[in-house]
């Protein structure tokens, strides 16, 4: 059953163009109004930030602060807060190095400086072990190291300059992060599958608290991804995404983490940006509540509808919205305060086609889905001195997912009767706080506790046949309540210039059913040479399961909750590094990787693995004796954003298996066997004064394809639906795929003001390599066809 259905209209390409015209004739008539005369300084803006301490975060000052590529050179030096200002720079890009004795220096690379809005940066310094004449010191570059100081290898720092910039990102983290070794993704839906694991196996973080995944329409379309982020790139800060082997204080992730942070607002002034595309509307606001305070907010609402998606989709009953804000609250003596939430809601109707037209039985279908989801807290930090803080937060997330579906009996097209009734409430209240000490530059360490309270309510039915037209049975019910007691400790070793050590460990107690674990964390990174650096990482890592799967149904024992004893899944990561800085603005790191699974859920005596769980719902009975194993190497080259121009070029080999509960070895479902993306792009500063810049990106993939299950067909004949022929499960797999995604945009600085006009084009060869059958309901054949995934987004966007 597929809950969401976006076919693509066969005036598709007219619709585009007629779209581009009237968001064209709206840039145009933009200018026009908001035309100003324009001077030399009209095309100048500050940079700003503060810089603090990686490990302690306390702020450094007397730091020098230089911009690079500026001539005469602009810098400037710290305050005593850390605080730095350096006004009147040029738009344009620009990489700021920062240095201050005592510590290592570091390269802030590709400021974009644009005519409507500040830049603020917040920089961290490593402290030096030794007297810089006792040791060559090399600037650091931001995006080579997350932004968690205890990950010394399997992360990486996002910016929100990349995920404006990068072809395929369309702005949207989930799909920017597809472009990286080992990540992959599709088309259709913004699903991240790391290094062959199943896309719910990622944890997903906001402000340090766990979320449910913020992705429109999320799980309906596959387990784990959705259509686009509900979080806007105007309001996100820069984050950390990992890929395995990541440090003690994550838990309850198998493959990887995204841990998201919203920035603060401007605090001294208001700045505003609006933008109309084919997705939507997007608007967006922040500024300073108190400038004596440094107080700020920031928020932002997007709206969509079909209405307005017309250009790529005939379905008329798809709308989304979602609103996000923050409120930064400084105090001299009580610390800092955060107020922060996020909110998604999502619908879609559809209608049954007439009977002419019917196929299949989705074609005798009419359904009504909703989706609601937030989540919310408050998060406090206070220093005791400058090298230790603690960091607490109070937050609460919720969701409410129900697909109805009724299909019209084909004897009678008057009469209805229910297919699809799956009700899912959830609340979690979370309460955390860790604390964070520098007891040297030899040692920190970060020790923390989270207790989350999950609060349920589940009622799900499905029909066992839609095309014998059955009725319902109930697959899952519960309601009540559950508690997750998580702790960890992690410590950071500097155990000399050259070498780093981190050694972690997490636990966790499951009450409803009483598992619990205890997993270690290790990781080293040693540099021999200033240009070269290897790392090692190996973690334990576990995660439960979703709450329905806890109370599954089984009509054939009569027995209710069959899987509330599941334990939990476990996997062994293990992770090599090397690094080498070929010079200073290119890169190469090569990670070879092995991931063991272990008491992984699976059916008794079937092929069936939670690893290849692709549906929303789940109506099975299950055992922890399944396994995986994921094994390959990734490479990333890559050149930063300098003179105009870069490139990356990521590849994997890999190979990905598992062990289900017929106790047979088999390929999984995402065993692609390889990944290649070549991603490129172009700026070029126009005007008299070289003020607009006009982007051109690209970005090449080519993958193999994802395994399946072969059909049966005489089965799927007389059951009227497509059955499997699970003894040969995921032993076909689909032609390779090659997709190119572009993105261009145009942007004119005009005094105090910005004008954005751009596109972006998600797989524009339309190619997926993949095709579906379905049953003729007319024929009584089994037919297939090709999947095609084609998105493109025509914008216009101001910002003043």
């Amino acid at each position: 059953m597929e809950m969401i259905d976006m076919p693509y209209g066969k005036n598709m390409y007219s619709k585009v163009c007629n779209n581009l015209l009237f968001v064209f004739a709206l840039f145009v008539c933009g200018e026009s109004l908001i035309a100003q005369e324009s001077s030399a300084d009209s095309f100048k803006r500050a940079i700003r930030g503060v810089v603090t301490d990686v490990d302690s975060e306390a702020p450094i000052p007397f730091a020098s602060v230089v911009v690079l590529n500026t001539s005469p050179q602009e810098g400037t030096i710290t305050d005593s807060l850390g605080n730095f200002r350096i006004d009147d720079v040029r738009v344009g890009r620009y990489d700021i190095k920062v240095s201050c004795i005592g510590y290592k220096p570091a390269i802030i690379r590709e400021i974009l400086v644009t005519s409507a809005k500040e830049v603020y940066k917040e920089i961290k310094l490593k402290e030096r072990l030794q007297d810089l004449d006792e040791i060559k010191v090399i600037a650091n570059r931001n995006k080579e190291r997350p932004l968690n100081p205890m990950a010394l290898a399997g992360g990486r720092m996002i910016s929100v300059e990349e995920a404006n910039r990068y072809a395929g990102g369309f702005d949207d983290p989930a799909r920017l992060v597809t472009s990286f070794a080992g990540v992959a993704g599709s088309p259709a839906t913004n699903a991240i599958a790391i290094r062959g694991n199943s896309p719910q196996f990622l944890q997903w973080r906001l402000e340090g608290v766990e979320v449910p995944n913020p992705t429109h329409f999320s799980d309906m379309i596959g387990v784990g991804g959705g259509l686009f982020s509900g979080l806007s790139s105007q309001l996100l800060g820069n984050s950390d995404f990992f890929n395995g082997a990541f440090p003690a204080e994550y838990g309850n992730a198998l493959s990887g983490v995204f841990d998201l942070s919203m920035r603060n607002g401007n605090n001294e002034h208001h700045e505003h940006t609006f933008q109309l595309g084919l997705l939507g509307l997007d608007f967006s606001s922040e500024g300073p509540l108190s400038r004596e305070s440094g107080s700020s907010y920031i928020f932002n609402y997007r709206y969509s509808s079909a209405g307005l998606m017309g250009a790529f989709t005939e379905n008329t009953g798809i709308s989304y919205q979602d609103l996000a804000f923050k409120f930064h609250f400084p105090t001299r003596k009580a610390g800092t305060f955060s107020l922060w939430a996020i909110g998604l809601g999502d619908s879609n109707t559809t209608e049954a086609l007439e009977e002419e037209e019917w196929e299949t039985f989705a074609d005798r279908q009419k359904s009504e889905t909703t989706m609601k989801k937030g989540a919310g807290g408050i998060t406090h930090r206070y220093f005791f001195n400058d090298k230790s803080y603690v960091k607490s937060s109070l937050a609460s997330t919720c969701s409410n997912n129900h697909p109805l579906v009724h299909q019209m009996d084909p004897a009678n097209e008057n009469q209805y009767f229910p297919v699809v009734d799956m009700n899912s409430n959830n609340v979690d209240v979370v309460v955390s706080s860790y604390f964070n000490k520098k007891y040297s530059s030899l040692h920190t360490n970060r020790t923390g506790i989270t207790v989350t309270k999950l609060l349920y309510d589940l009622d799900f039915s499905i029909s066992p046949g839609f095309g014998l037209n059955e009725p319902m049975q109930k697959i899952a019910e519960g309601e009540g309540s559950a508690t997750v007691w998580s702790a960890f400790s992690n410590s950071l070793f500097n155990l000399s210039e050259q070498l780093t050590a981190t050694v972690g460990l997490h636990t966790q107690f499951f009450t409803l059913n009483n598992n619990w674990t205890l997993e270690p964390r290790l990781g080293l990174k040693w540099s021999p040479a200033s240009k070269h650096a290897f790392a090692l990482a190996y973690g334990l890592h576990s995660r439960r399961e979703r709450l329905d799967y806890y109370y599954v149904e089984i009509p054939e024992t009569g027995e209710k909750e069959v899987n509330k004893d599941l334990d939990l899944a476990m996997a062994h990561h293990f992770a090599l590094a090397y690094t080498w800085h070929i010079s200073q603005d290119v890169h190469l790191k090569i990670e070879p990787y092995y991931q063991h699974l272990y008491s992984v859920p699976v059916e008794p005596g079937s092929t069936f693995s939670i690893i290849n769980h692709d549906e929303y719902y789940l109506d099975r009975q299950l055992v922890n004796t399944g396994k995986g194993k994921n094994y390959g190497v990734d490479l990333t080259l890559e050149r930063y954003l300098k003179e105009g121009y870069y490139y990356m070029f990521t590849g994997s080999v890999f190979k990905s298996k598992y062990l289900g509960g017929d106790n047979v070895w088999r390929n999984t479902r995402l065993d692609r066997g390889y990944l290649f993306n070549l991603l490129s792009g172009k700026e070029w500063m126009w005007g008299s004064k070289k003020q607009n810049i006009f982007n051109a990106n690209i970005r090449l993939s080519y993958h193999g394809g994802d395994r399946y299950t072969p059909i049966d067909e005489e089965e799927s004949i007389n059951s009227k639906e497509i059955i499997y022929d699970e003894s040969q499960a995921y032993s076909q797999q689909f032609s390779p795929a090659f997709s190119t995604d572009i993105g261009i945009s145009y942007k004119v600085n005009k005094a105090k003001v910005a004008h954005e006009f751009g596109l972006q084009v998600l797989n524009l060869t339309m190619g997926t390599g993949q095709h579906g059958y379905f049953y003729n309901e007319e024929t009584n054949l089994i037919e297939s066809q090709d999947v095609m995934s084609f998105l493109p987004n025509l914008s216009y966007k101001i910002h003043f």
